[in-house]
């Protein structure tokens, strides 16, 4: 009876180990888990940064290139802006009357991002381009009461999602592309020694009829692509 009684000790014990070591990698998963999530989340959404990125065939074969203020010595492929943390709808009567000409770079303000760059020709030909800001993902559903203002060489588009209700576009707007694609422009014979001013503004329009609480805590995550050529995404 005692060697009976000291098997099944034993075996509890055991048993006890493996238990407490499945719990360990059990454990060591799902932190390993939730750092894949969050860095996947920082990326996307923390990570919030407002990119545009310039064909790498325009750059090597065109000599174009971009810059936050205009000039050769800042010249790059890829440009980044800040964006911020929260944002509250407002009205397109609310941002500055100068948005375009106050600052180059990043000049964003209350409840809005705004941000000013170049693409500057310093070939010896004439160039075309394609400009498209793509939607990356949303958290809900913000996008349907987003703005997205684009000058280009002083002249403003605004661009939105169309009307859940008209099945039209917005007043005063041009609609999204699609879901994915908000803008999609074509520049054409942009000269040599020439440059084009951009300047983007996003935000949330408050009289949107699509502007409910329903948005609260929802974000988004977009980017501009310029390239040479535009080939439509299947």
């Amino acid at each position: 009876m005692a060697i009976n009684t000291v098997n099944v000790e034993a075996e509890r014990i055991y048993k006890k180990k493996v238990f407490s070591k499945l719990v360990k990698i059990a454990f060591l998963l799902l932190i390993i888990f939730l750092s894949i999530v969050y860095l996947f989340l920082y990326i996307v959404y923390d990570g919030g940064r407002f990119t545009v990125s310039l064909d790498k065939n325009m750059s090597n074969r065109k000599n174009v290139y971009l810059s936050e203020d205009g000039k050769k010595k800042s010249k790059t492929r890829q440009l980044s802006a800040d964006t911020i943390d929260y944002m509250d709808n407002i009205s397109i009567k609310w941002l500055p009357e100068n948005i375009d000409t106050e600052a180059t770079g990043a000049h964003n303000g209350d409840n809005y991002i705004a941000y000013t760059f170049y693409v500057v020709n310093a070939g010896e030909e004439q160039v075309h381009y394609w400009y498209e800001v793509d939607i990356d993902d949303t958290i809900k559903n913000v996008d349907e009461a987003i703005r997205i203002m684009i000058y280009r060489n002083g002249k403003p588009t605004v661009y939105a999602k169309k009307s859940k209700v008209t099945n039209k576009k917005e007043p005063g707007t041009k609609k999204f592309v699609s879901k994915d694609i908000a803008v999609l422009e074509q520049r054409k014979n942009l000269k040599p020694g020439s440059k084009d001013r951009f300047t983007i503004v996003v935000w949330i329009e408050g009289d949107d009829p699509e502007c409910k609480n329903d948005l609260l805590g929802g974000e988004i995550k977009m980017h501009m692509d310029i390239t040479e050529e535009h080939i439509a995404k299947k």
